[in-house]
C-alpha cells in the first residue's frame, strides 16, 4: 500500500509519523484503562480478549517490565477494529456521548423524583400516564416516607430507594447502581 501514486506523485497511506501518533495514542488509552478499577473496567465495552492483558499489566509493577507489558497490550488493542477503541474512548470521556446520556438519564429520574415530592397525587398520577407498568402503591409509600424521612431529619433512605424505583422504571435498570461511581448515592447529595 505503502509507494507514490503515478499520477499525482503523492504518497500512499499513512506516513511513519502518522503511524506513530496513532500507536502513542493507543499506548495512552491503554495506560488509561491499566489505571482504573475492576468495577470501572466492567462498565467500559472492552472486548473480553484484552482482559487477561490489562489483568497481567496492572499486577506487573517493576518499571520495565511493567512498560515492557504496557506496550504488548497496545499492540494487541491495536488488533481489535478502530470502532472498538472508539467506543472505549467514548466511554471514558467525560464529554462524550455515553457520558452525556447517562447524566441526562439520571438528571430525568431526578426530576421525576423531586416532582413526585413537590406534586403528590398529581405528579404520581403523571407518571402512572407516562408509565403504566408503574407499581403505585411502591411509588406513594416511598414518597410518604421520604416526606416523613425529612420532617423528622432521618437518614435519606427512602429518598434513595424512591430512585432506585424510578431508574428501573425510567430506565430499566440501564444505569450504575449506587454502590459504583456515578450511581444514585452521588447525585442525592448525601453520604452513607
Amino acid at each position: 500500500m505503502r509507494g507514490r501514486d503515478e499520477d499525482t506523485g503523492e504518497f500512499l497511506g499513512p506516513s511513519r509519523s502518522q503511524n506513530r501518533r496513532e500507536a502513542l495514542e493507543v499506548l495512552a488509552l491503554g495506560e488509561k484503562l491499566v489505571s482504573l478499577t475492576e468495577a470501572q473496567l466492567a462498565k467500559l465495552p472492552v472486548p473480553e480478549s484484552l482482559l487477561p492483558h490489562i489483568r497481567e499489566c496492572k499486577r506487573i509493577t517493576a518499571n520495565i517490565a511493567h512498560k515492557r507489558q504496557l506496550a504488548f497490550l497496545a499492540k494487541q488493542m491495536r488488533r481489535e477494529d478502530d470502532e472498538v477503541l472508539e467506543r472505549i474512548r467514548d466511554a471514558l470521556d467525560e464529554s462524550g456521548d455515553a457520558a452525556r446520556r447517562e447524566i441526562a438519564a439520571m438528571h430525568r429520574v431526578e426530576a421525576w423524583r423531586e416532582r413526585l415530592l413537590e406534586g403528590g397525587d398529581a405528579a404520581l398520577a403523571q407518571l402512572l400516564d407516562e408509565y403504566p407498568t408503574a407499581d403505585r402503591q411502591q411509588l406513594r409509600q416511598l414518597v410518604r416516607n421520604t416526606l416523613e424521612e425529612r420532617k423528622r431529619n432521618k437518614p435519606p433512605r427512602s429518598f434513595r430507594e424512591l430512585y432506585r424505583a424510578l431508574r428501573d422504571l425510567l430506565l430499566g435498570g440501564a444505569v450504575a447502581d449506587a454502590d459504583e461511581p456515578g450511581g444514585d448515592d452521588a447525585e442525592d447529595g448525601f453520604e452513607t
